[in-house]
């Protein structure tokens, strides 16, 4: 059993011209109308290929009702899933696996040591990291000095090839910007 979610037409509707729309005789066991009359109704949604087939009722206008609230139903849920599947996908590639090898820092209450990991460094003074102490200030100028490292390197790197642009050469050097009047993209200190 499924339930599907019926859709108000002021939230999702559908154009005509993309739904094929045939009426064949209603199949089953006997009854006196059931081979005589045109009353079931196939639709299918062009764009998707989505296909619905009614042949509950006795009359061709109310199985054609029947079958676009199936129709629109199974549209809206198909849209609503690619929408959730897309923002799974996003959700996934911005919080990442929350593994050991994504750690920034860690904090070590039983040696006091404060180690980040993306520089290496340790310092020593939990509560003093945690309370905006000097200690943090020192951890984030180790990490600004290999920042800075590290784009030397590689604007050396890139020049060796000599495929350096502007802005690389720029960012390489934040005490060297000219920019036309704007200020610098980042904050350098000396």
């Amino acid at each position: 059993l499924m339930v599907m979610p019926e859709v108000e037409p002021d939230v999702f509707e559908i154009r005509q011209e993309d739904i094929e729309v045939s009426v064949m005789r209603a199949s089953g066991a006997g009854g006196q109308s059931v081979q005589k009359t045109e009353s079931a109704v196939r639709m299918v949604h062009l764009p998707t290929g989505i296909e619905v087939k009614m042949a509950d009722e006795r009359s061709q206008t109310r199985n054609r009702e029947k079958a676009m609230k199936v129709l629109t139903s199974r549209i809206y849920d198909m849209q609503k899933r690619k929408q959730m599947e897309a923002d799974s996908k996003l959700r996934k590639s911005l919080i990442g696996t929350g593994d050991r090898s994504e750690r920034i820092r860690t904090y070590n209450y039983k040696e006091n040591r404060v180690t980040d990991h993306r520089v290496s460094f340790s310092v020593f003074g939990v509560d003093n990291v945690l309370s905006g102490g000097d200690l943090l200030d020192e951890l984030s100028d180790e990490l600004q000095k290999r920042d800075i490292a590290m784009r030397i390197q590689g604007m050396s790197d890139t020049q060796q090839r000599g495929k350096a642009s502007r802005a690389q050469r720029a960012a390489a050097r934040p005490w060297a910007w000219r920019g036309r009047g704007e200020a610098a993209p980042f904050e350098f200190e000396r």
